[in-house]
């Protein structure tokens, strides 16, 4: 067990006006060129909407689930159910959100990484309501590298491209160094 700082995006629900600016320049930031498109399936927060109720919750992406979750919980809104799934930060085998669209990779919130560091994700910095406000704080985190996400990935370039492409790519990446 080791320290890090960690990153957060905190959500006040009662704030969020629903105008999704979140969502379009998380897709434009991660969209290759950077900046050069808004495609919504590539952005790493989604907005649960329901306008007719005045209720917008932005959920941004988590970890990932390999399996279907067996929570079966509801919970109420004014008045109005909504399932599990529809508050969930996971890429799972059971929907599409989350999921880069071309490779189906499980999208994860990035925190807005570059370089030069951005001094805060960009969702944040664009929310003009203040519904979304970054944190950093240390925590005590394991050390040892998640290879189950490695090895989902590993599979993913594996369908998509071909075993061969694969290792022909990662030899020629370790001649580099």
């Amino acid at each position: 067990m080791g320290k890090k700082i960690v990153k957060i995006i905190k959500i006040d629900a009662n704030k969020c006006n629903g105008c999704r600016a979140c969502e379009v320049i998380c897709a434009a930031f991660h969209a290759t060129p950077k900046y050069s498109s808004v495609n919504p399936a590539r952005s790493r927060i989604q907005m649960m909407r329901d306008p007719m109720r005045d209720i917008f919750v932005p959920v941004y992406a988590g970890e990932l689930a390999k399996a279907e979750c067996m929570g079966r919980n509801v919970y109420i809104m004014d008045g109005r159910q909504y399932d599990e799934c529809s508050f969930c930060r996971s890429a799972c085998p059971s929907r599409d959100l989350f999921k880069e669209p071309d490779s189906k990779l499980p999208l994860k919130c990035d925190m807005c990484e570059d370089d030069p560091p951005q001094e805060e994700p960009l969702c944040v910095k664009w929310c003009l309501e203040d519904a979304l406000t970054y944190e950093e704080r240390e925590e005590e985190v394991e050390d040892d590298v998640k290879s189950d996400e490695m090895e989902m990935g590993i599979k993913a370039l594996v369908d998509k491209y071909g075993l061969d492409n694969v290792v022909d790519t990662m030899a020629r990446m370790s001649e580099k160094g």
